[in-house]
């Protein structure tokens, strides 16, 4: 694990102990998901997260899904709405990259809405096709 601080004041963390409760608080201020989760069986399975931290307060998480191969994922990039436009999910997909390619994978993957295509394409994401399919 590595911590990083960021010119904003902004402490980056890779795999801290971390609570349901600060991650759905989180959530629930971002995504407006006022459901609790239980978010261990998702990080205990996980390759890393990546948190961003003001002072002690949760403001940012990506997670880093894992293939077991060459393959990783990011799932869930979010920063909390009074930390928007700041580079906090710019700083968190950096991070979590460096995370994936300390591991020696080969390939990071990410699934978006077209809204956030030009945050992707600032992180370095090429556009690409992708297939889904919605099972519930």
């Amino acid at each position: 694990m590595f911590d990083e601080e960021s010119e904003s004041g902004i402490i980056y963390r890779v795999s801290p102990a971390i609570t349901n409760d600060e991650l759905n608080c989180l959530f629930a201020n971002a995504w407006g998901n006022g459901e609790p989760t239980d978010f261990r069986p998702v990080l205990e399975k996980s390759l890393a997260y990546v948190c961003g931290y003001h002072e002690t307060r949760l403001v940012g998480f990506v997670n880093v899904a894992w293939d077991g191969g060459v393959h990783a994922f990011l799932l869930d990039t979010t920063v909390h709405t009074d930390f928007r436009r700041r580079c906090i999910g710019r700083y968190l997909v950096k991070m979590a990259t460096a995370v994936a390619q300390k591991h020696g994978l080969e390939w990071l993957h990410v699934d978006f809405e077209p809204h956030l295509q030009s945050f992707y394409d600032k992180c370095g994401f090429k556009d690409t096709r992708a297939g889904l399919i919605k099972l519930k």
